[in-house]
């Protein structure tokens, strides 16, 4: 099998991305994929488990580690629908993944780019490939439609 195109993988991680939006979660999803297969997929969960660490970066970091037991992750490459934040960053180090690959960026916490660049501080030990924008305008449409639907709701009840 030959490499796989980002933008195939970004799609799977597009369909998590719209179950948390069904279930009223931020609709960021996520897929791990190892040796070209997916070994790993989630969205947010923060609100239907009330646990603000449950990203779902750190939803499919879990189920990886579980699934090749093991912490690290440095075969692995992660797919997300949005820039991880501060606190994903940090998992993402942790896990030693070899690849991230997000689509849209997140203005006001995203800490790949937009703010920090976490990932590419010089005073880590474990270094790991970074490329956005891939499915850029579908992954910023599902999440600006699930914020002007929210707006809505509140202003009708």
């Amino acid at each position: 099998m030959g490499i796989i195109p980002d933008q195939h993988w970004m799609r799977f991680a597009l369909e998590q991305a719209y179950l948390a939006a069904k279930q009223g979660e931020v609709p960021i999803g996520a897929v791990l994929v190892y040796q070209n297969k997916i070994i790993a997929e989630g969205f947010n969960q923060c609100v239907a488990k009330k646990n603000a660490m449950l990203h779902a970066e750190v939803v499919v970091i879990e189920q990886a580690c579980e699934v090749l037991q093991n912490y690290r992750l440095n075969q692995c490459t992660l797919y997300v629908t949005v820039e991880p934040c501060m606190m994903c960053c940090g998992a993402l180090i942790q896990a030693r993944l070899a690849r991230v690959v997000y689509g849209a960026s997140e203005s006001k916490t995203g800490c790949v780019h937009s703010h920090l660049k976490l990932l590419e501080q010089t005073f880590l030990n474990h270094k790991m490939l970074i490329t956005s924008a891939v499915l850029k305008d579908e992954c910023q449409k599902i999440m600006s439609d699930f914020f002007i639907n929210k707006r809505k709701i509140k202003v009708a009840v």
